[in-house]
């Protein structure tokens, strides 16, 4: 993260930011599982999920926020704003907070790894969990990209498919993906610390870096139309809209 700092100073996008955590989190769980002494058939399924999962998303944040997008992503433009000429150091310290961030979500991994029970049926149901929930997230992505890919609809929101039911349909099959995890380290040793993975993912979703953020940059862009959006569309968890 240190590295990916010293690039953003060059290039004045953050946004680099979010693709680092998402890597560094696969990279993290790609060494416990080498290291582990657990179940090599769960030791092998947690890294395939894991990274799979991280993967995945550091390259659609790497394709949409850096390689596409024509300029930093609202959220850190508002940092720099705020930091005014002390914006180096501030996201100095804000990288490294990501860093510790990332090291928070590789311990429900690090749990995993170490259990020794052999692969069962409540595995394959953790299997499940993170196949619907990593394509509920790629799905919601491609329809919010396709949105966005049609210059009539600049200045609206997406409304189409899953954001229909929700705002945000990503965070929420994200959130949803680190429940797998819970389900494949229950009778390790601490098995009880994986729910660190779910319940720090919906605190910083709802409460810290997610969707206030999000929605507050929405707000400022899209303005009335997004407030009629709040009113009508449940926040996280999917649901019919209510009427106007």
């Amino acid at each position: 993260m240190i590295v990916l700092w010293a690039w953003q100073l060059k290039t004045e996008d953050a946004g680099i930011a979010d693709v680092g955590w998402a890597y560094g989190i696969a990279g993290g769980i790609l060494y416990f599982a080498i290291a582990g002494n657990g179940d090599e058939g769960r030791r092998t399924l947690a890294a395939c999920m894991g990274m799979g999962w991280g993967i995945r998303l550091g390259t659609h944040l790497l394709v949409d926020r850096i390689v596409k997008a024509k300029e930093e992503d609202g959220r850190y433009q508002s940092f720099r704003q705020a930091a005014g000429n002390k914006v180096g150091e501030y996201f100095f310290f804000f990288f490294q907070a990501q860093a510790a961030v990332a090291t928070l979500f590789i311990v429900p991994m690090s749990i995993v790894v170490y259990n020794p029970k052999p692969l069962g049926m409540a595995d394959s149901f953790a299997a499940l969990i993170w196949i619907i929930s990593i394509g509920g997230e790629w799905a919601a992505d491609r329809q919010l990209a396709a949105f966005r890919a049609e210059d009539s609809n600049r200045g609206k929101v997406c409304r189409i498919g899953l954001w229909r039911y929700s705002r945000h349909p990503n965070y929420f099959f994200e959130w949803v993906h680190w429940w797998s995890y819970v389900i494949l380290g229950w009778g390790a040793g601490y098995g009880w610390v994986t729910l660190v993975g779910p319940c720090a993912m919906l605190l910083f979703l709802i409460k810290v870096s997610g969707i206030p953020f999000t929605e507050k940059q929405a707000l400022k862009t899209k303005g009335e139309e997004y407030k009629k959006y709040l009113k009508t569309t449940n926040m996280f968890f999917p649901w019919t809209p209510k009427d106007n």
